[in-house]
Order: structure tokens, then C-alpha cells, then sequence
């Protein structure tokens, strides 16, 4: 019997002692002492909803942490944003829906989206709602301020100091204010590394959980690499992933370079391609779903994790790839970031660079692609360390987080 449907089986142990309970298979009598132990989730079926502003196809973490804690007997309903191109969603442990917008980008987009969410969330039954990242933190608030729920701040990034919003003063003067207004009433929380947890609470004196963003460890073994050899990035193709200086790097390179996302630079990637005549050595293969992706990253032979250093989101990031990129077996170039370095100074997985300038990438992923010796150990120490650095160790932090957070007053 798990934790979980020991609920079904024993309804009143909510509300009596043990012995008191009838149920269809153990009776209670004055003759009778049972022995049988009844261990229950106290949390059973308390309901979650989490909000976000992508179209829930893509997105691992929340795919992993709603799975996780509808394993453990929470009842999950995940909120997200319908676009003319979402793919169907595919079924799950947990309930999912999309708000559909007229508006697909821009301030109006946001507006209509978030207008839409807080009218869902205020007529919702629900025990906590939890906003995932600044963009839909303030229809959580209100909604919950008024109908007395308890909330959650998933702040899977430093929203405030991404590229894209610190090149621009008055958008970043605009979710300043609204961070500044918002994380303060966010009592609960947890985020994706250190620093963030640290920045949060220099900020706004907030005590938020670090929960990091690693894939599942599964019984597969990581594939024979494709040949010939290519390099893969994979994640979103935003601002300040440096696509500026990678792309003209393969000019130095000799192998083909696979592109796997999009986002709000993809448009300019293209143009980078054209330009730099690469139509035939890079490959924009556009939205992966994650399926397909578990399938096509451990077939390439190296991977890169760059960042501009520009702004405290990208310098002190811990993206998603990067642990991807372990599972996988992948030795990668990587940027030696401080939260980046600090792993690797315990589990040598990566060879780091510490600019992301043309010469640098070429040459990083020349030697990581000629040297056997370098290469080998890399990817042995990404075989050892993936059994350590898995969603399997982080979800004991979730759902301790949760446990608490319906504890706690």
C-alpha cells in the first residue's frame, strides 16, 4: 500500500483513530485489535493550479514537477496559453488547459493573457495556486488575495535581469515595478539556483527554496554517437545565447551544427545562416518535442550551453541543457559561469570557456572534437555524475516543499 491510496482505502482516517475505521476489508470489533498500520498522505488530492504563459508542450520542468506531485497524491491542474500553432497535448497524470489570446506577442498579449488568467483562477476551486515565473505572478496574486489561497512563486529564472529586458530601460523599469510589487506577497517559493534564492532575499527578503531544473535519470544507455559527428544545442533561441558569435564560429569547425527550439531571436538565426552561407552546415530543426529530443541529443557528439555575460540572469544562469546535456552522456562547451563552474569543478563534465567570442567557441570545440583523451574522460565523468545529478534526488526537495507549504498556516 502506498501513501497515496491508503486514502481510499481507510476515507475517515482524517477524522477518527485507526481503529474506529470500517472499510469493505477490515472490520473493527471490541474483540479485535488491528494491527494493520494505516500511513496516509495528510495532502491528498489538495489541489494545485500553476500558471505559465507557454503553450505546455515544451516545457520538461513543469511536465516533471506536475508528474511528480501527481504521484504523490496532489491534484494537478497546469494553465498555459493556446496558440494557432500548439501541437495537441498529449495526456497526462494531471489536468491541462490553454487560454486562447487573440493577441499572439507584444504588451497586448500579455494583457489579454493575464486578464484571461485571473478570471479563470478567481472562479476555480483550488488550495494554492503557484505562478511560474514574473509573467503570470500577478493574476496569481490577486486571485488568491481574494479568495484567501495560499501561493507559490516559481521563479525559474532572474526575470527582471534577462537580455531582452535590460536593452530595453522602460520594459525594464515596467517588471521591475512589477517584481518589486509582487514577490513580496509571495511567502512561498523556490527557484532554480543559489543565487537567485540569495538575490530574491537581498531584494525582498523572501527565504525561497533552490530546486534545480535536472532531467530523469532512465534505465537507458546512452546511444552510439551519430556518424559523421554533429553538435547540438537545444533550449530556446532567445537574445543572449550568443548565436551572434556561434554562428560564424562553424566557419572554423568541421562538423555540422543542429539547432533544437525557437523563441525571439530565431527570425535573426536565419539571417545568420543566410549570411554566413551556412544553409547546408546548420540545421533549424525549430520546436522538439521532448520526446523526440531524448532521442536525437544523445546522438551528438558535442553540445554547447553559451550565454552572453550580459545581465545577472545570463552570468548566474543554470539552464536546463546543461544537466540535458549530462543525461545524455554529451561532453559539452560550456561557459564558465560561476554556477556552471561550480559543478564542474566537482564532476569535470564540461570544457568551459570563459568568453564567448568566435576564436574561443572555434577553438573550445575543435580541441573537445580532436582530442580523444579529453573527450572520453568528459563523457565517462557525464555517465557517473548523471546518477547523481537527476530529477530523482530534486523531487525529495518538491515534495518536502509542498508538504510544508500545507503545513504551514
Amino acid at each position: 500500500m502506498t501513501r497515496n491510496n491508503a486514502n481510499l482505502i481507510f476515507p475517515s482516517t482524517y477524522s477518527c483513530p485507526v481503529e474506529e475505521v470500517n472499510d469493505r476489508t477490515y472490520r473493527t470489533s471490541r474483540y479485535y485489535t488491528p494491527t494493520y498500520i494505516c500511513f496516509y498522505n495528510p495532502n491528498y488530492l489538495k489541489h494545485i493550479i500553476f500558471t505559465v504563459i507557454n503553450d505546455l508542450t515544451y516545457d520538461q520542468r513543469m511536465q516533471r514537477i506536475c508528474t511528480s506531485l501527481s504521484d504523490e497524491g496532489f491534484k494537478i491542474t497546469l494553465v498555459g496559453r493556446g496558440m494557432k500553432s500548439s501541437s495537441p497535448l498529449k495526456n497526462e497524470k494531471y489536468k491541462q488547459l490553454r487560454l486562447n489570446c487573440f493577441f499572439v506577442k507584444g504588451k497586448a498579449m500579455y494583457l489579454e493573457f493575464n486578464l484571461k488568467l485571473f478570471f479563470f483562477l478567481l472562479f476555480q476551486r483550488c488550495d494554492a495556486v503557484c505562478a511560474v515565473d514574473l509573467d503570470t505572478i500577478l493574476p496569481c496574486y490577486f486571485a488568491s488575495a481574494i479568495k484567501s489561497t495560499k501561493r507559490i512563486y516559481d521563479a525559474h529564472e532572474l526575470f527582471t535581469e534577462q537580455k531582452e529586458i535590460i536593452t530595453r530601460p522602460q520594459i525594464h523599469k515596467l517588471w521591475l515595478k512589477v517584481e518589486k510589487y509582487a514577490v513580496p506577497k509571495f511567502r512561498f517559493g523556490y527557484t532554480v539556483n543559489l543565487f537567485i534564492a540569495e538575490e530574491l532575499n537581498r531584494r525582498y527578503s523572501v527565504e525561497y527554496t533552490v530546486i534545480k531544473n535536472m532531467p530523469l535519470l532512465g534505465t537507458e544507455t546512452p546511444q552510439v554517437k551519430t556518424q559523421p559527428p554533429f553538435i547540438i544545442y537545444q533550449g530556446a533561441v532567445n537574445e543572449g545565447r550568443s548565436f551572434e558569435t556561434l554562428i560564424p564560429a562553424m566557419k572554423q569547425v568541421n562538423a555540422k551544427l543542429v539547432i533544437c527550439g525557437d523563441g525571439n531571436y530565431f527570425k535573426q538565426v536565419k539571417s545568420l545562416i543566410r549570411k554566413n552561407k551556412f544553409e547546408d552546415k546548420i540545421e533549424l530543426k525549430g520546436y522538439v518535442s521532448p520526446d523526440e529530443l531524448k532521442k536525437i541529443t544523445p546522438t551528438a557528439y558535442v553540445a554547447v550551453t553559451l550565454f552572453e555575460n550580459t545581465g545577472l540572469n545570463q552570468y548566474q544562469s543554470l539552464a536546463n541543457r546543461f544537466f540535458d546535456y549530462i543525461m545524455a552522456g554529451v561532453p559539452q562547451v560550456c561557459v564558465g559561469y560561476p554556477e556552471y563552474e561550480a559543478i564542474n569543478d566537482k564532476y569535470h563534465i564540461a570544457y568551459l570557456i570563459y568568453n564567448t567570442n568566435t576564436d574561443t567557441i572555434a577553438a573550445a570545440l575543435n580541441n573537445l572534437m580532436n582530442d580523444d583523451v579529453l573527450y572520453n574522460n568528459l563523457r565517462k565523468n557525464c555517465l557517473k555524475a548523471r546518477k547523481e545529478l537527476n530529477w530523482q534526488s530534486e523531487e525529495k526537495v518538491l515534495i518536502n516543499f509542498y508538504n510544508n507549504v500545507f503545513e504551514i498556516k
